[in-house]
């Protein structure tokens, strides 16, 4: 299945992904409808859990396949994916799970979205020292602006790969090679590129992804990276009988967690979530990702002169193809941004409002790949 096919044939597109039929969805960036196919896969499980153990029904070498379909969309290894759901979860164990000392410094960015920023905070009371990035423009974070902040003390650089309301993406290759040759870990906060855009991993330590935006997957079933290299240094905060050795069941005196990234996930999975989220997996490698990202590159060159030439100013308007990314965020000083939010929900098309630290609302739309061109121009007429 490809774009087009999709794009050329409505039957099929309304049969993939029956929120078309409705409603105009621009809110990916948000929390996505599901598409049919990962709709089903979760009815198809949740019926036949009616009939007997859940676990037997998903069994450790499917989990295992899992794993390597996400290996084989992040670019990575299956021994470095984790299931462990929400990605403030995931962040919060990299925050929790490294060996602080007193006088070490880490870097974020204040105005990012507060689970990639809440889980940094904490550390202060470790004796870290957690510095905030200096940008000028919302969401703005190019290369130099690290390279320029971080220091000998430096032991972490976490940043989102890309904002969720300027929709500025981060040029993660080369930030992360310059962290790696300074010994200086990076985390990542992907949510706003999986299934959307290629997110080079090579030079980030981890890596952490909920299914519920771009990838078009249910939520709480997220993707957690983890380099094998630094995983012996990131120890695990929760204990069961899924990431410690316990053959039989049966407790040991010595705790010993697996040798791979199952080492952070402390109990059973979230099969439901999983068999949506592998289907999700499947969509999105099917039509693939470099596709996708020409796809929502395509649709912003159009969007965004459009809405200038309605006198509404668009965040990051300029961002170059390496910046640019399916979010669109407006304002128009003159306009109430939250009527216009409403009288758009009425109308059948869903965005989202946001709003900066000074209180300034945007409307933010985030198409898919599935949404037509008609869809755009109807957008545009309704504003």
């Amino acid at each position: 299945m490809t774009i087009a096919e999709i794009l050329s044939n409505e039957d099929l597109r309304q049969q993939e992904f029956p929120v078309t039929k409705e409603k105009i969805f621009f809110g990916h960036a948000g929390v996505c409808p599901l598409p049919r196919r990962v709709s089903e896969a979760i009815r198809t499980y949740a019926q036949q859990c009616t009939l007997g153990d859940q676990e037997t029904l998903v069994p450790s070498f499917q989990i295992q396949k899992y794993r390597q379909t996400a290996a084989n969309l992040l670019g990575v290894q299956s021994e470095e994916i984790a299931f462990v759901g929400p990605t403030s979860l995931a962040l919060s164990f990299v925050a929790s799970g490294l060996d602080w000392k007193k006088g070490d410094n880490m870097l974020v960015y204040f105005d990012d979205y507060p689970s990639n920023v809440y889980p940094w905070m904490a550390l202060a009371e470790k004796g870290v020292k957690v510095r905030f990035i200096n940008i000028r423009e919302l969401g703005k974070i190019r290369d130099i602006d690290i390279i320029g902040q971080v220091d000998e003390s430096t032991r972490l650089v976490a940043l989102a790969s890309c904002h969720f309301v300027s929709g500025w993406r981060i040029d993660v290759k080369t930030i992360g090679k310059h962290l790696r040759k300074r010994n200086i870990l990076f985390c990542l906060d992907s949510i706003q590129t999986l299934g959307a855009f290629p997110t080079p991993l090579q030079y980030v330590d981890f890596a952490a992804a909920d299914a519920h935006k771009w990838l078009l997957g249910p939520c709480a079933a997220g993707l957690f990276y983890v380099r094998k290299e630094v995983q012996q240094r990131l120890k695990p905060r929760v204990f069961g009988w899924h990431n410690v050795l316990c053959p039989d069941f049966t407790a040991q005196e010595e705790i010993k967690f697996f040798p791979n990234a199952q080492r952070y996930e402390a109990g059973s999975e979230n099969l439901l979530g999983l068999v949506g989220l592998q289907a999700s997996m499947e969509l999105i490698s099917n039509v693939g990702v470099e596709s996708i990202a020409q796809e929502l590159l395509r649709k912003r060159s159009w969007l965004v002169p459009a809405l200038q030439e309605k006198g509404y100013s668009v965040l990051q308007a300029d961002a170059p193809a390496e910046h640019a990314s399916g979010i669109i965020s407006f304002h128009r000083d003159e306009t109430d941004l939250g009527e216009l939010h409403k009288s758009l929900e009425s109308g059948g098309i869903i965005t989202s409002l946001r709003m900066d630290r000074a209180g300034r609302k945007y409307i933010r739309l985030s198409p898919h790949f599935y949404n037509t061109d008609a869809e755009l121009h109807r957008v545009l007429e309704l504003l």
